[in-house]
């Protein structure tokens, strides 16, 4: 036969974390291989039953989810900062249309407030001054002596 031999619950005493975790880790392997029972599982670990099964579940469901399928190659790193640097360049696009708007409309208020450039070069007369009732056609009034 060729290959590994299988490590075996051996195998959680070289992975990473605390003393604690790795042996409880073992124990639990142990366990599931059938080399030790839950009383004696129990006895080695200090725990009670029922805390032993909450860690048997947490480890499988941990194991689970760690060999969940995922997509192949490294993953994107800047996915969730660029995600939030569109949502910041969103709001200023929006705050500048606001701006833009808001300056669009002050332009028009103040070219309606400014005499055009036609109106300049005649000058305005203010009622009718100097106008007499043989100068030309205008409306008629009670007092045309003006």
């Amino acid at each position: 036969m060729r290959g590994r031999y299988a490590a075996g619950p051996e195998a959680a005493l070289r992975l990473p974390g605390s003393e604690q975790a790795r042996e409880r880790l073992r124990v639990i392997l142990e366990v599931a291989a059938g080399r030790c029972r839950v009383a004696q599982a129990c006895r080695r670990l200090g725990l009670s039953p029922s805390r032993l099964e909450q860690l048997r579940r947490r480890a499988w469901q941990g194991a689970a989810a760690a060999l969940e399928p995922r997509p192949a190659g490294r993953p994107r790193r800047q996915a969730p900062a660029r995600q939030e640097r569109v949502v910041e360049l969103e709001a200023r696009v929006r705050e500048l249309e606001r701006e833009l708007a808001v300056s669009r409309a002050r332009e028009e208020l103040a070219s309606l407030r400014r005499p055009t450039t036609a109106a300049k070069k005649t000058p305005r007369r203010s009622g009718r001054k100097g106008r007499s009732a043989a100068s030309g056609p205008g409306p008629a009034t009670a007092d045309a002596t003006g």
